[in-house]
């Protein structure tokens, strides 16, 4: 099966396919790798793809610099809030990416450096390994933009790093660094090389037979299906949140300069 990424390449991610490999690589440099609607769409359909073609046996997410991303290109996320909702929720591009690392059945390595913002913290929770250096900087922003949990974040953060903890991570909405995204499970280790791990890690489970580690990841994921009606009911609510007083306030201060007032809001 041939691979859109390869074949017809997005300016914005690089992919390499390399002794059953597959490296997605988010090349927007000048944005922190922010992204937007055709981006998340290209690495869902990347990751499909890669799901169904017998060339793939692990896949790595990455940064293709200093970022992995720094989320929603604000630009691109104002333009889509003021369009009416087509559809459901949980099919808008950001829902559709998730859903697809959530269902990926083979390994799923992704590689931090820099900044990892709302959806870039998310991913991980759909990811099997993560590795980061410790210029990685994490921040779930959800709440301090007026905003909800995506992705099944609710449910798997407290999974992943227990309730207290992920309470602190999701309603504070502070930035953390790598030491503190291990403790709370959404890192596997802090390394100085993140790439050449996420590599040398990729080249070790290509090496093991596919149909076991697929079994193993099934196994381990047998709630994949109230995952998803997780991922889509969280979208939901988040498409509600996006239209309300406290979002607007939250964006009017964002473009004024100034810390939101949420004390006029019940």
């Amino acid at each position: 099966m041939t691979l859109d990424c390869i074949q017809q390449p997005h300016p914005h991610l690089q992919a390499n396919l390399e002794h059953g490999i597959l490296t997605l690589a988010i090349n927007r440099a000048d944005a922190k790798n922010a992204l937007y609607g055709e981006l998340y769409l290209c690495i869902a359909n990347a990751f499909d793809q890669a799901d169904a073609s017998k060339e793939v046996r692990v896949v790595i997410l990455r940064g293709a610099e200093q970022d992995f991303t720094a989320g929603n290109d604000m630009k691109d996320f104002m333009g889509f809030i003021q369009k009416p909702l087509e559809g459901k929720a949980g099919d808008a591009p950001p829902f559709v990416l998730l859903k697809a690392a959530a269902r990926f059945s083979k390994p799923l390595i992704i590689g931090v450096k820099g900044v990892a913002i709302g959806i870039g913290v998310t991913i991980l929770l759909h990811a099997d390994m993560v590795y980061a250096d410790n210029s990685a900087l994490f921040q779930i922003p959800f709440v301090s933009l007026g905003l909800s949990p995506e992705g099944a974040a609710s449910r798997l953060l407290v999974q992943q790093a227990g309730y207290h903890k992920a309470a602190e991570l999701l309603f504070t909405a502070k930035k953390f660094n790598a030491a503190t995204a291990a403790q709370a499970g959404l890192v596997n280790d802090v390394v100085e090389d993140v790439y050449a791990t996420a590599q040398q890690t990729a080249e070790q489970l290509a090496a093991l037979p596919l149909a076991s580690l697929k079994q193993t990841k099934a196994l381990m994921k047998k709630d994949l299906a109230d995952i998803i009606t997780c991922v889509d009911e969280e979208a939901e609510i988040f498409m509600q949140r996006v239209r309300s007083p406290e979002m607007m306030e939250a964006v009017q201060a964002f473009m004024q300069k100034r810390k939101p007032d949420f004390s006029q809001f019940n």
